[in-house]
């Protein structure tokens, strides 16, 4: 074998390997950076494009947008909404100055703004439960800021990223019950803190965010895009170590992949193509919960996943976005009927026993979902049902059945039928708001779901 034939075989190799390692880091990568990326695009999309429908979230930096109607089928977005609130939802960009969020006495109205890192972690809540319903304005403060507030404003816990998500879920009692949320939205404020207090005075519309780069027309589109979400919103200081590695593929806050050699660079788009799948399957796999008749339980650490980079990517980001602390809202999902067979084309039935119905003390309901994760039209236009449903019929012995079904279960049953689609699998989730310990600790146990045709 002649020399030159021994380097190129040699180059070869070595270009393999550059591109083994790569793909193999760039996987942990992905998972770690998805909720950067995945909420640069809900960002970009929200802030920047005028919505064509009232449902399509949209608003520009530091302005909620008020969801005004119930979501339906016609919403396919894949968010896994709910059926039962009307949200709010704002970006808010606190890197300069804290913005103050204020709303009005809410009564005894279930309320909630859920306070999320880029990251989709939870930091802290605003809400019936955290903080009261009187009226009140609660400071949003960012990384490094230590100024004063004016008197009357309460701080809330300091985000640990600089652009955050605003989630807010205000109690709908049904479709009559609109006209007094709206009323109540209306009042929801954001208002940067040297504006705050001055009359008259209007936030700005900014539409400036940062434009992720298209995977579609460059294939290292999402790497360039952690990178510069990355160098916006800087990762905690316990994770250099991590970063130290992902920076020797061309990841991390600033990094320009293109620097990379065409084999490393060849590796991370590998991995970028591989990642979204592997977190869909790590998702479907409930392995993250505890399995109890066939629903999964979260983990206490769900909303706050934080280092549990594959479950804070899958179980909050990919899912939903972002995900509730137990104690505000415990959701367990249904994938499989008690024989632990696939929810699909059929009939079947959930039957709560008398005095075991989910312990709250906000409101529990039940929703269908299709197979992406979007509600399922049906000929009653009825996506959820639970204890404010004010036409449910108990058993005989205090039991109440949930008829879940495409076709009806007949006129003196269609009060407890929950619609399911015609054709494909699909699955359902249990919403507990403030749910009993009892039920964030599994000692309450839903029912399974049954086949019965």
């Amino acid at each position: 074998m002649t020399s030159a034939a021994t380097n190129r075989s040699t180059e070869e190799i070595s270009r393999d390997w550059r591109r083994e390692f790569a793909y193999t880091l760039g996987e942990q990568a992905y998972v770690y950076g998805f909720p950067y990326v995945y909420n640069a695009h809900l960002r970009y999309t929200w802030v920047t494009q005028d919505a064509d429908t009232s449902m399509a979230m949209h608003s520009t930096v530091n302005h909620f947008w008020h969801g005004r109607t119930l979501f339906d089928a016609s919403d396919q977005e894949g968010l896994t909404p709910n059926n039962d609130t009307l949200y709010s939802a704002a970006w808010v960009d606190l890197s300069e100055e804290p913005v103050i969020l204020s709303h009005p006495d809410m009564g005894e109205r279930y309320f909630t703004f859920e306070l999320v890192a880029i990251t989709s972690d939870n930091y802290d809540y605003v809400g019936k439960r955290a903080t009261g319903s009187a009226a009140g304005d609660f400071a949003l403060v960012g990384p490094g800021w230590d100024g004063k507030l004016p008197q009357g404003v309460r701080r809330t816990a300091t985000a640990p990223s600089p652009w955050i998500l605003v989630a807010g879920r205000t109690l709908v009692d049904g479709e009559h019950d609109l006209p007094a949320v709206h009323e109540l939205q209306d009042q929801y404020r954001l208002t940067p803190l040297h504006l705050y207090g001055k009359e008259g005075a209007t936030v700005p519309d900014r539409r400036d965010v940062l434009e992720p780069v298209d995977s579609g027309r460059d294939p290292l589109g999402q790497w360039k895009t952690l990178n510069a979400m990355l160098a916006e919103n800087p990762p905690p200081e316990h994770h250099e170590i991590l970063l130290k590695q992902f920076a020797e593929i061309g990841v991390g806050p600033g990094l320009d992949v293109e620097a990379q050699p065409e084999s490393v660079k060849q590796g991370l788009i590998d991995a970028a193509a591989a990642g979204r799948p592997m977190l869909e399957q790590q998702l479907l796999s409930g392995d993250w919960a505890k399995l109890i008749n066939g629903w999964r339980y979260p983990p206490p650490q769900m909303g706050h996943f934080g280092d549990d980079f594959v479950k804070r990517a899958a179980e909050q980001a990919l899912f939903g976005i972002a995900a509730n602390d137990p104690e505000e809202a415990l959701y367990l999902v249904a994938f499989q009927d008690a024989e632990g067979e696939t929810l699909s084309t059929g009939s079947y039935e959930m039957r709560f026993e008398a005095g075991k119905l989910p312990p709250v003390d906000a409101f529990w309901s039940l929703t269908a979902y299709d197979g992406n994760r979007n509600l399922i039209a049906n000929p009653i236009d009825r996506y959820s049902i639970g204890d404010r449903a004010r036409d449910l019929v108990t058993e005989s012995d205090g039991s109440l059945i949930i008829h879940l079904r495409p076709d009806s279960p007949g006129p003196e049953r269609e009060g407890n039928w929950l619609p399911t689609p015609t054709q494909g699998t699909w699955f359902v989730a249990l919403r507990m708001y403030l749910p009993h310990q009892d039920a964030i600790d599994a000692r309450w146990q839903c029912p399974p779901i049954n086949r019965v045709g």
